[in-house]
């Protein structure tokens, strides 16, 4: 064989394997689509038992056929407060089992020569042929729906041509593939390590399934190599979790390493009586095969031996998920609040996950951040008023300035996420989604403009010696708390878009203006009876026309949710 012989068989593969990996994308894209919202409300239902998210995570991810996207939803749920961190952990646990699904599928459907499609040849034209039915329906859901079949039409045209491209086992390989098994424990670590560092290079635990079951069919590896492989596969995909959590915060840190973890135990359960397990696995097999007459014996032994390495290692540590909660909060300790004046997306990854649902979940999520720095930001103005020295009204106004860039810079990178969301396909519902989004942040941004306002007020007013009495210090006090509790409503309502109290805000913004009005009046009548001069007045009636400015930024944010518009 000389190396343009080589140079083919290599590119037939790499080719085969393209068409498998873009068949895995057309099917999670189908399935996350069709789906649409209701994933989100499958994981927001689950209860504070290991049970309910191991079945959510295991469903959602057997649904979506993305286990990345289950992890990343369970992490953004976790960070907002729907779910616990124990609940987040549940759910990966359950999000590996849920992975099982696409080895079953090439198992039954895609081995070309022995499965599904030799009893039926043309198997791949069948089902693409089918998907026509749905792909030119008006119907989007129907379209999402033929989507996927035609995914799953060219994974098993990929999983045939993978077949096809892989030459018959040459006798030296095959000697030394046999000679690299023959230390024992040695050899099955030796392959573990193959099988992490061979799915991280394809970063796709499904495409690393493919090529193992493959590898397995054409007599290239015995069982328990394949046993290492499947092993290593299953801790190779876990850096994927591990390089997203780097840009995310504590809870997607932490969710990230109870994967590693999770996985990492589990090798180890299984290392331990590797052999009898290989024994059992076989003999299961066995017994299935001469159910499935059609499926080869070790594919579908590797099939069953990854699924059992996953609901047995779940079903283990289901019960040590409090323990793992504490290793993985002592492996990420919480940070110092200094940390959250630091500019940090928290759950906007770029190209993550593949539909628009999904990703918006995400951005509203990152939104909710968005808004608690606002809020807190707000906080910091009354130690304007009552700092003791220069430095300490200095160090205030330093936090207060980093805020406010911080808040820019979160309204640019969201609007940058949310506008490449929207230039794809995007239903009419997802676009009226990012519209109402784009409006919030637009406005989250403006609150945390009109916060930097009052406080440059404040400076100015220090700088020229302007005192209030008493009673001007009193009004702005109770106009300052009118604000904040419309802002606490406005915080409310962005945590759930379902059921917002409009009326709630509205009656927060009718005091707020009543209030000013009332400001006004004194504050002229004030002027004409000389009671302070102007340059009191100026600064005072500054300050509430600015915090009354902030309220109309507030308002909006609910009015954009409630889909109420701008006056």
């Amino acid at each position: 064989m000389n190396f343009w012989d080589i140079a083919v068989i290599i590119l037939d593969l790499a080719g085969a394997l393209a068409i498998f990996l873009f068949a895995m994308k057309l099917m999670s894209e189908g399935l996350q689509k069709y789906a649409g919202s209701k994933l989100r409300h499958i994981l927001t239902r689950i209860t504070g038992k290991p049970l309910s998210g191991i079945l959510a995570g295991t469903g959602v991810t057997a649904i979506i056929q993305s286990s990345t996207a289950t992890t990343v939803m369970a992490v953004g749920f976790a960070g907002a407060g729907l779910l616990t961190l124990a609940g987040a952990i549940a759910v990966v646990m359950g999000a590996n089992i849920g992975t099982t699904v696409t080895a079953w599928i090439i198992t039954l459907f895609g081995l070309g020569g022995s499965g599904a499609e030799e009893a039926v040849p043309f198997m791949p034209m069948v089902i693409a042929a089918i998907s026509l039915f749905f792909i030119f329906s008006k119907k989007s859901k129907m379209q999402y729906l033929g989507q996927t079949i035609m995914g799953l039409s060219l994974l098993i045209l990929g999983l045939g041509l993978m077949g096809d491209s892989v030459p018959p086992l040459n006798e030296n390989v095959a000697h030394t593939i046999a000679s690299w098994g023959q230390w024992g424990y040695w050899s099955i670590l030796l392959f573990i390590v193959v099988g992490a560092i061979l799915c991280i290079i394809l970063q796709t635990s499904s495409a690393m399934t493919a090529v193992i079951l493959l590898m397995a069919s054409q007599g290239w590896i015995d069982f328990p190599t394949s046993m290492a492989l499947v092993i290593g596969q299953n801790l190779g995909t876990t850096l994927t979790a591990q390089v997203v959590a780097m840009t995310t915060g504590t809870t997607g840190k932490r969710t990230a390493r109870a994967h590693l973890v999770f996985n990492v135990a589990g090798a180890i359960i299984f290392l331990i009586p590797f052999y009898p397990i290989c024994n059992a696995v076989m003999a299961v097999s066995e017994w299935l095969d001469a159910l499935l007459p059609n499926i080869p014996l070790i594919p579908l032994a590797i099939t069953v031996f990854h699924t059992l390495f996953n609901v047995v290692t779940t079903i283990i540590l289901a019960f040590f998920i409090p323990q793992i909660v504490k290793i993985v909060e002592w492996l990420v300790p919480e940070k110092e609040e200094d940390g959250e004046e630091e500019f940090r997306l928290t759950y906007l990854e770029p190209n993550l996950l593949s539909t628009a649902e999904l990703n918006l979940q995400s951005a509203k999520s990152e939104i909710e951040v968005f808004s608690q720095r606002v809020l807190r930001m707000y906080t910091f103005l009354p130690g304007l008023r009552t700092a003791k020295n220069e430095d300490e009204f200095e160090a205030i106004m330093q936090r207060i300035a980093k805020y406010e860039g911080i808040t820019d810079r979160m309204e640019q990178e969201i609007t940058k996420f949310l506008t490449r969301v929207g230039s794809g396909d995007v239903s009419q519902h997802t676009s009226e989604r990012i519209s109402t989004m784009l409006r919030i942040i637009d406005n989250l941004e403006s609150i945390g403009d009109a916060v930097f306002q009052i406080a440059m007020t404040r400076k100015s007013k220090r700088e020229d010696a302007v005192h209030f009495d008493a009673s001007l210090n009193a009004n702005l006090t109770h106009m300052s708390e009118l604000v904040q509790k419309a802002l606490d409503i406005m915080d409310r309502n962005l945590k759930d878009y379902d059921n917002i109290d409009l009326d709630a805000a509205y009656a927060a913004e009718h005091d707020i203006n009543a209030y000013r009005d009332l400001l006004r009046a004194q504050h002229l009548d004030a002027l004409k009876l000389g009671i302070y001069d102007y340059a009191i007045g100026n600064a005072y009636s500054g300050l509430y026309a600015l915090y009354e400015k902030l309220g109309d930024y507030v308002i909006n944010v609910s009015e954009a949710i409630g889909g109420k518009k701008e006056d």
